[in-house]
C-alpha cells in the first residue's frame, strides 16, 4: 500500500481480530472522566483538555464514537439491505434508551427529588423529561426537584448526542435507498462539500454559536468513517502513518484547519486503532458491551454522587462513581442489550428465511 503499511483497511478487517469493542469502552469511559470536572463546577473549559485541544476529552471520545459508528454502521447496511439495517439499529439504541430514562426518571429521580412522591409523579415536567428525553433526545431537561442545587441540574447529559447518531443513520439509509453506496465517488464528492463548509466555518465564524460547529463535526466525523469503509481498498492502516497526523495537527494548530484536520486524523486514526495488525494479534473484545449503559448511566450516576457529596469534590466522586457505573452498565446490558440483540438475531434469521433474495 506505501512505505508504512502492507495493509490495506479491508484486508485489516479479514484478519481474526479488531479493537471495535475494547475502543467502544475506552471512549465511554473518558466520556465519564471528561464529565468529572463539569459536574462538579458546571464549566465545560475547567476540563484540562479543552484548555489544550479545543475539545473536552469528552467532545474527542465523542468524535471517535462517530467515526466507529460511520464505519461499521456503512458496513450493516451494505452486508443487511434496508430492512435489516433498521431493525438492528432500532434494537440497539431504543430499548436501553428507554431503559435507562424510566429508571432515571422514575427511580433516581423519585429516590431524590426534593418534592414529596405523590407531587413529583403528578408533577408535568415528569412526563416532559420522559417524553422530551425518547422522542427529542433533550439532554438538558430536568426533573422536577431533582438536582437542583448542583452546578449542572439536568439528571440525563449525555443523551443529546443520539439525536446526530440518529439522523446519521437516517442518512445511510436515504443514501442507500438512492443507490449511493455503489457511487462511493458520489458520496466522497458529499464529504468534501461537508468538509469546505467545516473549513469556510472555521475562517469566517470560528467563535460562533456552538451548535453550528458540532452539527458540522459529528456528520463529517461520521460521512469519513462511512467513507473509509466504502474505499476500504484504498485506504492504509500505518500506524506510523497515524503519527506523523498528529504531529502535523499541532503545526496546523494555530490556523483554520486545526480542527477540520482533526475531525480527518480523529475518524481515520481510531480505525487503525481498531484494525492495526500490532495492535490486534489477539482477541481485545470484552465478555460484556458495557458501552452503551457507561454512556448513558455514567452522568446521571455523577450527578447523584455530587448532590449527596458535593464536599467531595471531583477526584474523589470520580472514582466511586465509576464503580457505581460499571455495575449499572453491566445490569443494563444483561438484562435489556443483551436480549434485545437475541430478539434482532432471532428477527434478522426470520427474515432471510422468509425472502432468501435479500441474503448478502
Amino acid at each position: 500500500m506505501n512505505g508504512f503499511s502492507g495493509l490495506s483497511v479491508g484486508e485489516a478487517m479479514a484478519r481474526p481480530h479488531n479493537n471495535f469493542g475494547l475502543l467502544r469502552l475506552i471512549l465511554a469511559l473518558a466520556v465519564v472522566v471528561s464529565h468529572a470536572f463539569s459536574v462538579a463546577t458546571g464549566r465545560v473549559e475547567d476540563e484540562p483538555w479543552a484548555q489544550t485541544t479545543g475539545f473536552t476529552l469528552g467532545e474527542h471520545a465523542v468524535n471517535g464514537f462517530f467515526a466507529i459508528s460511520g464505519f461499521l454502521v456503512t458496513m450493516s447496511y451494505d452486508r443487511r439491505g434496508w430492512r435489516d439495517y433498521l431493525l438492528a439499529r432500532s434494537l440497539r439504541i431504543a430499548p436501553g434508551l428507554i431503559a435507562a430514562t424510566l429508571l432515571v426518571s422514575l427511580g433516581l429521580g423519585a429516590a431524590m427529588t426534593q418534592l414529596d412522591l405523590g407531587a413529583y409523579l403528578a408533577d408535568p415536567q415528569l412526563h416532559r423529561f420522559i417524553t422530551g428525553t425518547l422522542t427529542t433526545f433533550k439532554s438538558a431537561a430536568a426533573l422536577p426537584g431533582v438536582f437542583e442545587d448542583n452546578p449542572l441540574p439536568f439528571p440525563m447529559g449525555t443523551v443529546w448526542t443520539l439525536k446526530y447518531e440518529t439522523i446519521c443513520y437516517l442518512g445511510v439509509v436515504l443514501g442507500g435507498l438512492l443507490g449511493l453506496q455503489g457511487r462511493p465517488r458520489l458520496v466522497l464528492a458529499l464529504g468534501i462539500a461537508l468538509l469546505a463548509a467545516t473549513i469556510l466555518r472555521e475562517i469566517v465564524a470560528p467563535d460562533g454559536p456552538k451548535r453550528i460547529e458540532t452539527a458540522l463535526r459529528l456528520p463529517l466525523i461520521f460521512l469519513v468513517g462511512g467513507l473509509i469503509y466504502l474505499f476500504r481498498a484504498r485506504i492504509p492502516v500505518s500506524l506510523p502513518g497515524l503519527a506523523l497526523a498528529l504531529v502535523g495537527l499541532v503545526v496546523l494548530s494555530p490556523t483554520p484547519l486545526y480542527k477540520p484536520a482533526l475531525y480527518l486524523v480523529t475518524a481515520w486514526g481510531v480505525l487503525v486503532l481498531a484494525l492495526a495488525p500490532a495492535l490486534t494479534q489477539r482477541s481485545t473484545e470484552p465478555p460484556a458491551d458495557l458501552s452503551y449503559g457507561v454512556y448513558l448511566y455514567g452522568w446521571p450516576v455523577q450527578q447523584a454522587g455530587q448532590a449527596l457529596f458535593p464536599e467531595w469534590g471531583a477526584f474523589a466522586l470520580f472514582w466511586p462513581g465509576l464503580a457505581v457505573t460499571l455495575v449499572v452498565a453491566y445490569l443494563s446490558w444483561i438484562l435489556v442489550e443483551e436480549p434485545a440483540l437475541g430478539l434482532k438475531r432471532r428477527l434478522i434469521a426470520s427474515s432471510l428465511a422468509l425472502d432468501p433474495a435479500i441474503r448478502r
